[in-house]
């Protein structure tokens, strides 16, 4: 069939369009989103400004923002159960999302909301906004929503069947139907009102149980970002929630047409190996090679708030109660020039699974800061960690350059270069003490890891290069298990 020159100029628009979908939008010279994990978006607002912004994050994923039902102790997920598509949760109201996304958006950190479009609250009640639910009769009035609007009631009870893992209910949750042009137009709506207001794209919950071709057509009807903080024609930024470690009937691959897929390998294959279950030296391939989608087709991270608390494929994911070994990886994940857009967890202390962001009375507190720039008030605030944030900045002082000077002893002590810019060294087992290769120029260095260079001294250890470019690498497996430094952390010679 020889299509026609319409034809073809059609095509080349939807390509065009779905390419740019997967396109992370962010500010130049920056990386890294970081999910701020419940927090209320004043205190968003405050610290995209405060720290976000100074220490070179490009974004930030908030909680779902649309009303949701209240639940009895008021457990993390009931921001995942939908009553309304109206913008208030215990987070804030629609005024204070929108001053925060234009607060972050003017210090260089784009927003990227969870928006939860599968499904719908399968507790009745009253929610967030005031509105009323009853999910037996699926009345979600304040939208509206009715029977008609979703799939037959049933459950998912085999992940080898994808028509029952996308038309029958996640746990219990009323399954939207959105072959259905209203389903759409109302999802539409909430997703073009959050554009308006500046967001840069969304984190899309639960994408698995959604047909591909729906989410394709929704996708590609919400408007282009507001020209006010983005470039004319720029597409909203989607990322979606695949969980496919290989053995379900839904594949990754399936939904990479029309946007990015959440990488759950990748947390899980670096948890493995920084838990000495899987020797470093393997991941001298690291990328690709490993099953791990391109990096253009994949948002890479350690861990979120689902894996924090129950693992994925049969392991445990690092997380804030191992820190030294979530540090490394973060390190490496930053380190490493596989993945283009790259997100951190960051959250607050639990005891039990259920439990929500700390509160006093079901109101969410804030995070206090200490004056080491960490956290108080029950928030464990990862991105506040000094191993972390160092490395965001590591990742923006490299980019553009490639892995050289593998180095590894042979089991589970690594080392490697970016170009001519940063160096890490990484032991799950025993001391290293050597001169290792490097690209970097000769001079004194602060490590990243162990400190933070402040007025051309360091409050950490320090790793001398010499004239060859070897660097002295010491690391002490029990204590730091990493050594990180880059070209703007070297000390000036004092004369």
């Amino acid at each position: 069939m020889r299509l026609t020159t319409v034809q073809l100029v059609v095509l080349l628009a939807l390509a065009t369009s779905c390419y740019a979908q997967k396109k992370n939008n962010f500010a130049a010279g920056r990386n890294s989103i970081v999910q701020l994990f419940e927090w209320r978006w004043g205190d968003i607002a405050n610290e995209c400004e405060q720290f976000l912004g100074p220490r070179g994050f490009a974004g930030v994923q908030i909680s779902p923002p649309s009303e949701n039902i209240i639940i009895k102790a008021r457990p993390w997920w009931e921001r995942y159960q939908p009553v309304s598509y109206k913008l208030k949760t215990r987070s804030g109201d629609a005024a204070a999302l929108k001053d925060m996304i234009r607060r972050c958006n003017k210090a260089g950190v784009r927003v990227y909301p969870d928006i939860v479009i599968n499904h719908m609250a399968a507790s009745g009640g009253t929610g967030t906004a005031g509105n009323n639910c009853n999910p037996g009769s699926r009345s979600y009035p304040a939208v509206p929503y009715g029977k008609g609007d979703f799939h037959k009631s049933c459950a998912i009870n085999n992940y080898h069947d994808a028509a029952e893992v996308r038309n029958c209910e996640l746990v219990g949750l009323p399954d939207l139907d959105q072959s259905k042009q209203y389903v759409r137009s109302k999802i539409i709506e909430v997703m073009d009102h959050l554009v308006d207001l500046g967001v840069a794209g969304f984190r899309v919950d639960a994408a698995k149980h959604i047909w591909p071709a729906d989410l394709d057509a929704i996708y590609g009807s919400v408007k282009n970002l507001n020209t006010e903080f983005f470039p004319p024609n720029s597409r909203p930024f989607y990322y979606q929630e695949v969980v496919d470690f290989g053995g379900d009937a839904v594949k990754r691959e399936e939904y990479l047409g029309f946007g990015n897929v959440l990488e759950f390998r990748h947390g899980f294959e670096l948890s493995k190996a920084f838990q000495g279950k899987n020797p470093l030296k393997y991941l001298k391939n690291w990328g690709t090679e490993w099953g791990l989608m391109k990096p253009h087709d994949s948002v890479v991270f350690i861990e979120n708030h689902d894996t924090q608390r129950s693992g994925s494929g049969g392991i445990s994911i690092l997380s804030y109660k191992e820190s030294k070994e979530y540090k490394m990886a973060t390190a490496f994940m930053l380190a490493h020039p596989h993945g283009e857009t790259t997100r951190l967890f960051s959250g607050y202390s639990f005891n039990s699974n259920d439990q929500g962001p700390p509160n006093n009375n079901g109101n969410i507190l804030g995070p206090g800061v200490k004056p080491d720039n960490t956290c108080s008030n029950g928030w464990t605030c990862e991105h506040r960690w000094s191993q972390i944030y160092n490395m965001v900045e590591f990742r923006n002082v490299v980019a553009g350059t490639k892995l050289t000077d593998w180095w590894t002893d042979g089991n589970q002590q690594i080392a490697f270069s970016r170009g001519n810019k940063g160096f890490v060294a990484f032991t799950v087992a025993g001391d290293i003490n050597a001169d290792i290769q490097t690209s970097l120029p000769a001079g004194t260095y602060c490590d990243l890891i162990t400190g933070i260079k402040s007025n051309n001294s360091c409050t950490g250890k320090v790793v001398k290069v010499d004239s060859s470019g070897k660097a002295r690498v010491k690391v002490n497996a029990n204590l730091d298990g990493a050594v990180a430094i880059h070209v703007k952390a070297r000390l000036q010679s004092k004369l």
